[in-house]
């Protein structure tokens, strides 16, 4: 099948929906799929106002056009909703062609943390977006649930996975020579420093030990001013990344606000159990159906779920890694995809042509 995969997130970004993206490809290719990836690289770009290391496409209606007409796709899914988004999602609808997309990111959280814009604006206009898609693919079952409940439809269960052979299991944290010995225990967080990751929930607990930050973002430089005493690490190559996790005796993940959380499972597959808030990533994450917690510990408060996690066992945090694979989430994307030209529905279809 020959795939057109639309994302305005893509390399050299770093941040988990371009690590889903990039293993997504290398999977559906060992598949026999043929992917295109449209990415901002092949279009003019500018930095994405307030968070910085994001490129945004420059106008990427007609090159777009260009690029799909000449592609000729058997399925197209849009993976984000910034700008290239929303003209692949223009292109579908003005040519009557079927496509799914993914809810990847809480955007409308961000925008409300970062400019005060109302949850219930930001979630009509994504409600807007995904209206016209055959399968919104959704990374967990809370976030699904969620969706549902502010009147989205089409939702589809998707999953992640992790890379354990990149991020392999060592029984005991390593040692991690850039920083030296570090007193322990070490806690670790990975991510971008931004709005959505609740990093402040971290760097204000009174923990023993060392507190390493992995990444970078528009919060970086106030959350540097104001904890001295952190170790931040900036961004790593991921081979570098796996050396870090694998030295840490505990993962915080204090987000509250993740689709899913894929850094947690590189952490576990290294061998380090997690830390984190009973929200939606981390039930996905952690949680299993008869509603125990493996690999990590989750609590309402963060500091209680830091010391439990430094009980749980490395062997129990890559068992529960292990039951993560991108061979499987490749095939529940695949199940997904639907034939562009799979009967329209009409009725929305032509709403969005006047209304979009």
């Amino acid at each position: 099948m020959k795939i057109a995969l639309i994302t305005d997130a893509w390399q050299p970004q770093v941040n988990g929906v371009v690590t889903t993206l990039v293993e997504l490809v290398h999977e559906l290719e060992k598949l026999g799929h043929q992917v295109q990836v449209i990415h901002p690289g092949l279009f003019r770009t500018r930095p994405c106002p307030g968070y910085a290391g994001i490129d945004l496409a420059i106008r990427p209606k007609l090159v777009l056009t260009e690029k799909l007409d000449m592609l000729q796709p058997d399925a197209i899914h849009i993976a984000t909703e910034g700008p290239l988004g929303w003209a692949a999602r223009g292109y579908c609808i003005r040519n009557g062609l079927h496509f799914t997309t993914a809810f990847h990111t809480k955007f409308p959280e961000i925008l409300n943390a970062a400019l005060k814009i109302p949850l219930s604006w930001g979630y009509a206009l994504f409600r807007y977006f995904h209206r016209a898609s055959s399968g919104v693919m959704v990374p967990t079952n809370g976030v699904l649930r969620m969706l549902e409940q502010r009147g989205f439809r089409k939702l589809r269960s998707w999953t992640h996975g992790v890379d354990t052979r990149l991020f392999a299991f060592h029984p005991q944290p390593r040692l991690y020579p850039p920083l030296g010995a570090l007193p322990r225990p070490v806690s670790l967080f990975v991510g971008r420093v931004s709005y959505e990751k609740n990093i402040d929930a971290f760097l204000k607990l009174d923990l023993p030990g060392t507190k390493l930050i992995c990444g970078v973002g528009p919060l970086e430089t106030s959350l540097k001013e104001r904890y001295p005493g952190v170790r931040w690490l900036g961004v790593l190559p991921r081979d570098v990344l796996a050396g870090v996790y694998a030295a840490a005796d505990v993962f915080v993940f204090p987000s509250k606000s993740e689709t899913f959380g894929l850094v947690m499972l590189e952490a576990m597959a290294s061998g380090t159990p997690v830390a984190a808030y009973p929200v939606d990533g981390p039930l996905e994450v952690l949680g299993t159906q008869d509603g125990a917690c493996h690999g990590g510990v989750m609590h309402a408060d963060l500091k209680q779920a830091c010391a439990g996690a430094l009980a749980i066992s490395r062997h129990e945090a890559r068992a529960r890694a292990l039951d993560f694979s991108w061979a499987h989430a490749a095939r529940l994307f695949e199940g997904h995809l639907v034939p562009v030209r799979e009967k329209a529905c009409v009725a929305v279809l032509a709403s969005d042509a006047l209304t979009g």
